[in-house]
């Protein structure tokens, strides 16, 4: 508090332009672009032991508990333990927001934690209301191709996506999805995310592909250019990731941001992650 206050007193004396030292300016490829570090717009759902968390893919809500050995619980307000000290049971697809390699669909093993080696990209974020088709609802290479605003100062170094559906009631962070056919992408979409250079796609939906589709996985496999995942073609993306399961409230408008999509080190297909939006200045 103390620091606090004198920083506060010496700012009256110091010009605005020396105050704003959470700013920082980033060059990428061609562009330089101004963000100010100290305002994250945070577009994960936080995992809890609760009936407040989200699930998908049938199954149960996470476990968080003390580790239990004989009368000694790692729980401090049990009164036998200094720390606590649990144990989590969770699935990164069905229970939050997370992030897949495509090692999510292929015969062999790919890790999440090998494929993303980089963390911060130029993002675009576009809100999209799903068509109706049927008893489906479904978002479409049209739509995507009519919603995207990336700006001539942008251009092609775009590298993330951003999907927010509409519309967007905050109960999408306690939803319960199994069997309820939720929106998801068309392939054609997903090959036309792919053509245009999008290396990273992040979207409010447990998955980008139907929930029943007979193990089709069309849009993951169209977007991370699978075309066998028995034995993987040479030009698969080896790169690019899909992160589901985020939430952007409504007071996130539409446009450009510097993303940090920040991931656990987990050697897995998937890894729960906590995804950074920044405004550019």
């Amino acid at each position: 508090m103390a620091l606090q206050k004198l920083f506060l007193a010496l700012n009256r004396n110091i010009p605005n332009h020396f105050i704003s030292f959470m700013k920082a300016t980033i060059k990428h490829n061609d562009q330089t672009i101004e963000v100010d570090l100290s305002k994250p717009i945070d577009i994960s759902i936080p995992l809890t032991n609760t009936d407040e968390n989200p699930i998908a893919w049938y199954i149960e809500k996470p476990v968080i508990e003390p580790v239990v050995f004989g009368d000694w619980i790692g729980k401090v307000s049990e009164g036998k333990s200094s720390t606590n000290f649990n144990n989590i049971f969770f699935n990164p697809h069905g229970h939050g927001t997370h992030t897949e390699c495509l090692g999510h669909i292929t015969h062999d093993f790919y890790s999440i934690n090998e494929s993303l080696k980089q963390f911060f990209f130029l993002a675009e974020l576009v809100s999209i209301v799903p068509e109706s088709q049927d008893e489906n609802l479904v978002i479409t290479r049209e739509q995507i191709k009519k919603t995207l605003n990336t700006s001539i100062e942008f251009g092609s170094n775009t590298e993330a996506l951003i999907i927010r559906t509409l519309p967007n009631f905050k109960i999408k962070k306690h939803l319960k999805y199994s069997n309820t056919n939720p929106p998801y992408l068309e392939e054609s979409a997903a090959h036309f995310i792919r053509e245009i250079g999008i290396k990273h796609l992040l979207i409010d939906l447990p998955s980008v592909d139907k929930e029943h589709d007979e193990g089709k996985l069309l849009a993951h496999k169209a977007f991370w250019n699978v075309k066998d995942v028995n034995n993987l073609n040479p030009n698969a993306r080896l790169d690019s990731t899909i992160t589901e399961m985020i939430f952007v409230d409504d007071n996130v408008e539409d446009g450009n941001y510097l993303l940090n999509l920040q991931i656990a080190s987990f050697e897995n297909d998937a890894s729960p992650s906590k995804p950074i939006l920044y405004s550019i200045l």
